[in-house]
């Protein structure tokens, strides 16, 4: 009798052990913390010799070493990466994403940690767009999902058009298939370094504020995350990070 209720007792202890690893997180049962994001999105995200780097990238990097975490990164199309939070296949998203009402349903956001604008760009040979008022009518070039295909939207007369990034737009561009591109500011800037025949709109359309988002209701994850983002405010290594990718005009 004494063997049966030891057995038992031994049992419900390991049942109760993958309870608990089951209800973990993916990244948190291994230890590890993973980042959903679209690696196309210089200079927050982008590859360089086979590997994510970038603002984002780099900030990820030292919360997860504050949070005594692996950081794992998975790339992904932009449009996605808030489900994959918010299904639980990825512990937060980092993608230059805002806080905006609609992500808002699916996921949590932390502090912001930067901001950014929405900006435009056309051709150097356009002279009829010179403000966001003259894209009334035009043909709008955006990254699917983003913030500027949401604004889009909003623009008269307009006719939107998707792209899976923000170089296919500017392709589109340059190639006169559009009228202009509606991007955020810094990816703009890095576009028209590289390509002498684009300029950006003086006037921006819109400014928003970059954060993490996390799965809804992870209270947990989402004020380790907040401290995290504090800390490196404080200590400057967040300024530190931002003026080694984004440099002043």
């Amino acid at each position: 009798m004494k063997k049966n209720h030891l057995r038992i007792a031994l049992t419900l202890v390991s049942l109760s052990a993958v309870t608990m690893l089951a209800g973990c997180g993916k990244g948190a049962s291994a230890g590890k913390l993973v980042m959903a994001t679209s690696a196309d999105f210089p200079p927050y995200e982008f590859y360089e010799n086979q590997k994510i780097v970038g603002v984002d990238a780099e900030i990820a990097e030292a919360v997860a070493k504050k949070l005594g975490r692996e950081l794992v990164i998975e790339d992904m199309k932009f449009d996605t990466v808030v489900a994959q939070v918010a299904s639980g296949k990825a512990d937060f998203a980092m993608a230059g994403l805002s806080v905006d009402p609609d992500r808002l349903k699916s996921v949590d956001f932390s502090d912001p940690y930067t901001t950014a604008t929405q900006v435009i760009i056309v051709r150097k040979d356009q002279t009829d767009i010179l403000t966001p008022e003259d894209l009334t009518g035009k043909k709008v070039g955006v990254q699917s999902g983003t913030t500027g295909d949401l604004y889009a939207e909003n623009i008269e007369n307009a006719t939107v058009e998707r792209y899976n990034s923000g170089v296919d737009a500017v392709m589109s561009l340059k190639q006169s298939k559009i009228d202009a591109v509606m991007i955020d500011s810094e990816p703009a800037r890095v576009f028209v370094t590289q390509n002498d025949d684009l300029q950006i709109v003086s006037e921006p359309f819109t400014e928003e504020e970059y954060a993490i988002a996390v799965k809804k209701g992870n209270t947990d994850l989402l004020g380790q995350i907040n401290t995290a983002i504090k800390e490196l405010k404080e200590s400057g290594e967040l300024n530190k990070i931002l003026n080694k990718y984004i440099t002043a005009e």
